[in-house]
């Protein structure tokens, strides 16, 4: 890997991050992404700085079911020191069952609540970041996974977004009611739910909630595409740590510029073409691995990274849709032998945001969700048909 160092930055000055007894010496988190962020991806993240790096999310659900699916994502390789999941729920009952399913088998050492998925088929079920609209649940959830978590002395934190829409903010409530039922820190992205991944993220709305919660730790997610947009939200709203999502697709090595960075370090990773094709064959290896040996699957999930792998370098039109649709390793490995190896690090091209950021759009919501801030009768005889077998982020 190619390394440019240039004259040491002054350091900065963030302690590591507490998570109850976890300590997180960088206090940076890898957002959990569905079909992204298994056993595999977080390997290559944890190989190149620290952190802490979040299982994709599962719903609550399908975890007390124990679908052999739900018990794969939150399955952690042995030398992953904190073993972080995420859940998603809508019923109090469910999720507190989920929680305590981690805490009694010994499955987590850190469990965070996803209020911030935006896709229309959780949210038009009261779910993800519809869901802190209506107090009451988001009170009664809570309250509810902290008092699970606590059996066992597992922090318990969350992550959501300002709100539903600009006029139907909800950022602010939340993050109170979520202090004081004893959670151990509070993650925002700043977008709503109508934004998705459009638009810019409202860091000023990321510093009022640190000003609101001056007692526990409050992180900043949103617009992280490199060590000095991280170094920049610290600085900027006075958050103790940053959760970084599509960022680093395609990109596991930014970890290593993160840490670089808030060590007072102008190290960074600037890969050449060889390294990036090294890299993303031994991401499908690790992937073979991760899904039992089902190459076929492997293959097929992997495919979503090229276009993050490759974003910026030149690689002609036919073997980026050949790559985009590659069945093995056999056939990967001699698609990637076509690549000019010699090609250098093509600089600002293959940085910047990455991924679909999407539109915004009207939130898909249940109905009157917005009439009132408590769950009426109906709404709240339907809410458990909002625990949906999907995953989101």
């Amino acid at each position: 890997m190619t390394v440019v160092a240039t004259p040491p930055a002054p350091k900065l000055e963030l302690p590591p991050l507490k998570l109850g007894p976890i300590t997180v010496d960088t206090p940076v988190i890898l957002a959990p992404m569905a079909g992204i962020t298994n056993s595999a991806f977080r390997r290559l993240c944890r190989e190149y700085g620290g952190g802490l790096y979040v299982a994709e999310m599962v719903t609550s659900r399908a975890l007390v079911e124990r679908t052999p699916e739900s018990l794969r994502i939150i399955s952690h390789d042995e030398d992953e020191k904190v073993r972080s999941v995420q859940l998603y729920g809508v019923d109090p009952v469910t999720v507190g069952a989920a929680v305590r399913m981690l805490v009694e088998e010994d499955r987590a050492d850190h469990i965070d609540l996803n209020f911030g998925c935006p896709v229309p088929k959780v949210t038009r079920r009261g779910g993800g970041s519809a869901l802190p609209w209506k107090i009451d649940l988001f009170t009664s959830i809570v309250q509810t996974a902290v008092k699970e978590a606590s059996k066992g002395g597992i922090p318990l934190t969350i992550k959501m977004r300002k709100g539903i829409d600009d006029e139907h903010l909800t950022y602010l409530d939340a993050g109170r009611i979520a202090r004081d039922s004893g959670v151990a820190a509070v993650a925002l992205h700043g977008r709503t739910a109508a934004q998705f991944y459009s638009g810019q993220a409202d860091w000023s709305a990321i510093a009022r909630l640190r000003e609101a919660l001056p007692d526990i730790p409050v992180l900043g997610n949103g617009d992280i595409w490199s060590a000095e947009d991280a170094v920049r939200m610290v600085r900027e709203t006075g958050v103790d740590g940053v959760v970084v999502g599509r960022g680093c697709q395609g990109r596991p090595w930014l970890f290593g510029d993160l840490q670089a960075a808030f060590e007072g370090s102008e190290q960074r990773h600037r890969p050449g073409l060889r390294e990036v094709a090294e890299g993303v064959y031994r991401h499908a290896e690790l992937m073979v691995e991760t899904f039992g040996n089902d190459e076929y699957k492997a293959l097929r999930e992997i495919r979503k990274h090229m276009a993050w792998y490759f974003k910026g370098y030149v690689v002609g039109g036919e073997l980026r849709a050949k790559l985009a649709t590659v069945p093995t390793l056999e056939v990967l490995r001699e698609l990637l032998e076509e690549l000019d190896m010699d090609l250098p690090y093509p600089g600002i091209d293959s940085e910047g945001p990455r991924g679909r950021a999407g539109s915004p759009k009207k939130p898909a919501l249940p109905k009157d969700w917005l009439v009132s801030r408590q769950l009426n009768a109906e709404q709240s005889a339907d809410i458990s048909a909002a625990e949906l077998d999907v995953s989101g982020g």
